[in-house]
């Protein structure tokens, strides 16, 4: 056996040519009866039927031999390719592409505490100084008239006195708040465009898949310019949120479940995918023992008309009812856990998300009302058939012209059964617009009545 074990290097094609000549016993008898010229005829011969056999041999492996370098060259290219198709190459072009846009807001607030090491105790801040009351994240999507447009979340910038925004180059701006709405918790900043190149590119979160790879940018505790990176467990997550965070969920939020690891300080940032696309902004996580990796951003197809009427109002203009409620069932269980004189002091949530205490004499009986036709003394009257509603405990604006007062049971907007505070939100929001009628059915006194009124635009004086 040679050094290469193939038949071009090998000593076999020798053996070969030596059986070839032996192959017919009789011929070879015949020509070696011949002359001695014949047998020179029969050497000549067999050399060049060797030479001939040994050419089409070598021909042969030849031809292969360079099959198999095109087919390794062919390898190698592949190789190649997928190399450059690598996805991990792909979150770092990505990430580079938005991260520049992405940017730390700082909420300053005036008075707050601070505590002294040394004593032990809280010292006050006198009215004129301005201290971080929180960190959160944005992401500059939008320049216009010589301004960069950021957007974030509501919470990162709600109570601010002053905002404050940190480029990745370490410098820091002023911003001006744009517009900001609760209920979507998202707001927009503005801050002076120079030395702000390329905008972040808003994608499509309607086109996203489950299992899909993102990457969250933002400054997780304090942490600025930092990245994350996981897949999208669930495209479309209905969660329902508390607006004035007491506990009691006043309204339903769409959401981008992911488990990609969202901190405080990413509130605000941005979800990319692969290709450096903004396809959701980053508002909040399930922080619990035993909780990991379930996390939520606001579907940038959602977010994009809240923006634009954040740009051009200021504000997400909706329909106004004018009426602050505490849901039946969250009556009930108060009356079943606290004496009457205590059952409504706490704050209940308006339509609007403002907290409202209840009206003095909440604990009177009505007149003209026995104590057994009331609810421990409250005054509220509850019939029997009614099992779900939204007890009144002010009305303002078009429900207080219509007639509505504290106490009164709402049970109906047009013909559709209301249960909460969050089914008369969702149904005014998603079914009505301003300047539409709409008719309320309620119980005042345990008698069932309805008003019909039209619904307008919250004014700055409702507020």
């Amino acid at each position: 056996m040679s050094l290469f074990d193939d038949d071009f290097y090998s000593s076999r094609v020798s053996r070969r040519k030596n059986r070839w000549i032996q192959e017919d016993p009789k011929q070879s008898k015949v020509l070696r009866s011949r002359s001695n010229w014949s047998n020179m005829r029969v050497a000549v011969l067999s050399s060049t039927v060797s030479a001939a056999a040994a050419v089409l041999l070598f021909g042969t492996l030849f031809y292969h031999g360079g099959d198999s370098s095109e087919r390794e060259a062919t390898a190698s290219s592949a190789v190649t390719a997928t190399q450059t198709a690598d996805p991990y190459e792909k979150t770092i072009t990505a990430a580079a592409k938005v991260r520049p846009m992405v940017v730390s807001v700082i909420n300053e607030q005036y008075g707050l505490g601070s505590f002294d090491g040394e004593s032990g105790e809280d010292t006050e801040m006198t009215d004129d100084q301005l201290q971080q009351a929180g960190v959160g994240s944005g992401v500059i999507f939008d320049k216009k008239d010589g301004k960069a447009l950021i957007v974030t979340n509501y919470h990162v910038i709600a109570g601010a006195e002053r905002v404050q925004v940190a480029m990745i180059d370490g410098t820091s701006r002023v911003a001006t708040i744009v517009g900001g709405d609760q209920i979507t918790d998202l707001a927009v900043l503005q801050i002076d465009d120079k030395g702000i190149g390329d905008v972040a590119e808003f994608g499509q979160s309607s086109k996203l898949r489950n299992g899909e790879w993102v990457m969250a940018i933002g400054s997780p505790l304090g942490l600025d310019d930092s990245l994350s990176m996981g897949i999208i467990s669930k495209t479309t997550r209905v969660i329902p949120v508390s607006l004035n965070q007491d506990g009691n969920y006043d309204w339903e939020q769409e959401f981008i479940q992911v488990d990609t690891s969202i901190n405080q300080g990413n509130s605000g940032g941005p979800l990319i995918d692969l290709d450096g696309h903004v396809i959701g902004i980053n508002s909040m996580k399930i922080a619990d023992l035993g909780v990991e990796g379930v996390g939520f951003a606001i579907p940038i197809d959602n977010a994009k008309p809240i923006i634009d009427s954040l740009i051009k109002y200021g504000v997400v203009k909706r329909p106004y009812l004018g009426v602050y409620t505490l849901d039946l069932d969250q009556y009930l269980a108060q009356q079943a856990l606290t004496k009457p004189k205590d059952s409504l002091d706490v704050p209940n949530s308006g339509v609007d998300g403002n907290a409202v205490e209840p009206q003095q004499g909440a604990g009177e009986v009505a007149e003209g009302n026995s104590a057994d036709d009331v609810v421990d003394g409250t005054g509220i009257i509850i019939p029997d058939e009614v099992e779900d509603g939204v007890i009144v405990l002010e009305a303002v604006g078009p429900s207080q012209e219509a007639g509505l007062q504290f106490n009164d049971l709402i049970v109906k907007l047009d013909k559709t059964p209301i249960g909460s505070t969050m089914e008369l939100r969702k149904y005014l929001y998603e079914h009505k617009k301003i300047g539409d009628s709409i008719e309320i059915t309620y119980y005042r006194d345990g008698e069932k009545q309805t008003a019909k009124l039209q619904l307008s635009e919250k004014s700055k004086d409702d507020e």
